[in-house]
């Protein structure tokens, strides 16, 4: 075969398509960037770094990102486009050299009770055709074996319109995996019915203990009086069988009460509708209280937890059912699957052992399929996300990372930075957006925003790689290398938090004393059993205040004036000093701009395209009537006060005319854990993760408690900021207060009184007490993962 020689020995000229190597992006102004133009190596791994609200998620996911998606979503054809969420075009003058881009962030999962961590990355539904192939009894469909469908029967005549029109007699029955009794839900709840009323007085004498059940309550109270159903003057234990059953279970059935028709109903479903469908988070504090004393929620005794039908439990494969797999740690489960060689399903089985695979290779190995998605931490789900991306084939795809180290061990953080890389060495595009140094040690190039948060932040203060960021002058590039120095010496502890027997989730019948009066820090790898320790574990009735990493729900309306109360002693200090009533001061109350009812912009909705916002050319966006404006306090209108900073609002209510100590209090609480910088009326939708858990640290710190239990406080803070979150653990501590971190970042740990770190491993490895003691004592042992890195972490 003859091969065609080349006869050109000089290098060919770059292809055009060959010069198309970066992202550029001219004009950026989404939130608080101020012309932000610069320009991002593809193939590359970019590293976004920045005090935390400089701009970050700004540029990365409201502009990159976001202008990415829309694009996409703009070559569906109108119709798709309209089932598509809408996206507007970001604040930018220029977006060019943009890839399909695939976003990783620390949204949490749906919390809905039948989500969980199978459903959520399709391992469970290769496991049901798995079993609906191999399983023995062989019980139908893979549907037989979902504990979201249930089974359905049906028979009756249906009409066939071919010809002749002609009734069929047809029976329908589908087979489903949901237990009929908790509905797939794996616990059922119970009501108690001492909670909801007084069984030895009658309704006419006020039995019914129900929050809002008022005795002349014309939908509650007087419809069960006068129904025809009960008597009302007759005590609740003396109802006969069939009143007691009409009181507690009766179907929705018409009545007519003084003229008017009502809907009488069973006091539980009427309970289960009014109180328990609700968000228990979102309830007044009053409201929640009752329900968690009224309702009690109990393992399904049917299905014993597993959600499952009998029919689902009994088929198994090699002795084991879905049941069993589920519950398995994915570790132990990856090894199952590769055990099983049926070469009828060998492509099932190769693609589902892949799957399991990353979550081991991610260090998730520990979680096990039927936990539930709410109950992840925000890294967990961060990383849960990532395990459809890892083995994927795609290439010169921007992946978009929101801090992937959250929640992870200095010893898991290696393996996150090999994944990353691994992305990277495949052809795509990866920037990340980061505060931890081991992370930003192994960027191609960083861009650093800032200089300060908020109105201070929004600039590019550098471009360039690693190094020159260590050298230049930047805040990032100073803190770098910093490293906090073991302490000299420890507080001693003023009394014990004692825990015994702990065994939820993977805890190993764990003994353990907390020193009270001090700073306590709970470490070990990721999932090792700290939340389970602190947040599982510790006696009910101790004085303890929990700040977690649940998201703050609230709407475009809410911001932290609202969500710390601070509004409420504004509006009643402006009240006073013009003698009208507070309500006036209320964007969401009777001082709301009636052309856009307080929100500040008017919305047109365009159907398929991105709706379109526009100032209220009323009010301007202040959200207020013109009329309240005239008001004043210390010489300014409300509108004024909502934009001033945190800050500014503290001189200003501390002081003069406009002097209200139970605000200046709360705001001196959101100064200390570093939020100066946040305008008291912008949006709890423009917070970033770290703005909103301190956010949330500064409402609970008014609270009374004596034992403060953080999860992770260093969550989205800067390196310069970590100093200033130590400043406040220390405050806190030597006001008397006692604080248990459960903490990764090594500033932290060596900045404690006291270290328990669990382990050695995750799942089933940890659970586990393997040190207690002092960090330098941790240091000297090194007997711990912990205490290698936190001894290479001080330089020891």
């Amino acid at each position: 075969m003859s091969k065609a020689t080349r006869t050109d020995t000089r290098s060919p000229a770059p292809h055009v398509a060959d010069s198309h190597d970066l992202i550029r992006v001219h004009g950026a102004r989404e939130n608080n960037l101020k012309d932000v133009s610069i320009e991002i190596p593809k193939r590359r791994l970019t590293v976004f770094t920045g005090v935390s609200g400089s701009g970050k998620s700004s540029l990365v996911f409201n502009t990159i990102a976001a202008e990415s998606q829309r694009m996409i979503n703009e070559t569906y054809s109108a119709f798709v486009q309209g089932f598509m969420p809408t996206l507007a075009r970001p604040e930018v003058d220029v977006l060019d050299g943009l890839t399909t881009v695939i976003t990783v962030d620390q949204q949490r999962l749906g919390a809905d009770p039948r989500s969980t961590v199978g459903t959520v990355t399709d391992a469970n539904a290769m496991l049901r055709i798995l079993f609906s192939r191999l399983g023995a009894p062989h019980i139908g469909p893979p549907s037989a074996y979902a504990f979201n469908v249930p089974s359905v029967r049906a028979s009756g005549a249906i009409t066939v319109e071919r010809g002749g029109k002609k009734a069929v007699k047809a029976t329908f029955t589908r087979t489903g995996g949901m237990c009929p009794r908790c509905e797939g839900r794996g616990a059922v709840s119970d009501i108690d019915l001492t909670q909801l009323y007084d069984d030895s007085k009658s309704i006419a004498e006020g039995a019914f203990t129900i929050p809002g059940w008022k005795s002349d309550s014309f939908w509650t109270v007087r419809l069960y009086a006068e129904s025809g159903f009960l008597d009302p003057n007759k005590p609740i234990r003396d109802f006969t069988k069939k009143e007691m059953q009409d009181f507690l279970h009766r179907e929705p059935t018409k009545v007519k009460v003084e003229g008017v028709n009502l809907t009488y109903e069973g006091l539980i479903p009427k309970i289960q509708k009014s109180f328990l469908s609700k968000d228990k988070e979102a309830m007044q504090p009053h409201i929640r209280a009752f329900v968690e004393r009224a309702v009690t929620f109990t393992t399904c005794p049917e299905c014993d937890g597993t959600r499952l039908s009998e029919g689902a439990r009994a088929s198994k494969i090699k002795g084991i059912s879905i049941a069993d797999a589920c519950v398995m740690q994915i570790s132990d489960l990856a090894e199952w699957v590769r055990g099983l060689d049926e070469p009828s399903v060998a492509p099932l089985l190769t693609t589902l052992g892949r799957t399991l695979d990353s979550f081991v290779e991610i260090g998730l190995g520990y979680l096990s399929l039927d936990r539930p998605s709410g109950t992840l931490s925000g890294g967990e789900a961060q990383r849960v996300k990532m395990i459809r991306h890892l083995g994927s084939s795609l290439t010169d795809v921007t992946y978009v990372f929101d801090e992937p180290t959250i929640g992870l061990h200095p010893h898991d953080i290696q393996r996150m930075n090999d994944l990353l890389l691994r992305l990277r060495d495949k052809g795509n595009t990866v920037l990340v957006v980061e505060h931890k140094p081991e992370t930003i040690a192994i960027a191609d190039h960083v861009v650093d925003l800032g200089p300060g948060a908020g109105t201070a932040g929004g600039t590019v203060c550098f471009e360039g790689t690693v190094e020159a960021l260590r050298a230049g002058g930047t805040i990032t590039g100073r803190h770098l290398d910093d490293r906090a120095a073991l302490k000299e010496t420890v507080r001693k502890p003023t009394g014990m938090l004692e825990i015994r027997g702990a065994t939820a989730n993977n805890l190993q019948d764990v003994d353990v004393d907390i020193p009270l009066g001090v700073l306590a820090v709970v470490t070990g790898v990721a999932g090792s059993g700290k939340s389970s320790l602190l947040h599982g574990s510790i006696p009910a009735g101790e004085d303890v205040v929990s700040v977690d990493q649940s998201a703050i729900r609230g709407s475009r309306r809410s911001n932290p004036a609202t969500y710390t109360g601070l509004l409420d002693p504004i509006r009643k200090a402006f009240a006073k000093a013009n003698g009208v009533k507070p309500a006036l001061f209320s964007a969401n109350s009777e001082g709301a701009c009636p052309n856009c009812n307080g929100a500040g912009v008017t919305y047109i909705d365009l159907a398929m395209m991105a709706g379109v916002a526009t100032p209220c050319e009323e009010c301007e966006g202040k959200r207020f009537q013109a009329s309240v404006l005239e008001y004043h306090l210390g010489g300014r209108d409300i509108s004024e006060v909502l934009a001033m900073s945190v800050t500014e609002a503290e001189a200003f209510f501390g002081t003069g005319e406009a002097r209200t100590p139970t605000a200046h209090k709360i705001l001196e609480r959101l100064a200390d854990v570093g939020l100066g910088y946040l305008t008291l009326g912008q949006p709890l939708t423009t917070l970033s993760g770290g703005e909103r858990q301190r956010l949330k640290l500064a409402t609970h710190m008014a609270e009374k408690g004596g034992v403060y239990i953080l999860d992770e406080p260093t969550t989205g803070l800067h390196l310069a900021d970590v100093e200033q979150l130590l400043g406040l653990l220390d405050r806190l501590v030597d006001s008397g207060k006692s604080v248990i971190v459960i903490e990764h970042h090594q500033a932290v740990m060596a900045h404690a009184d006291w270290i328990i770190d669990l382990g050695p491993g995750a799942g089933h490895d940890g659970g586990r007490i393997v040190f207690e003691g002092t960090p330098a004592d941790l240091v000297a042992a090194r007997s711990t993962l912990t205490g290698e890195h936190l001894a290479a972490y001080v330089g020891a």
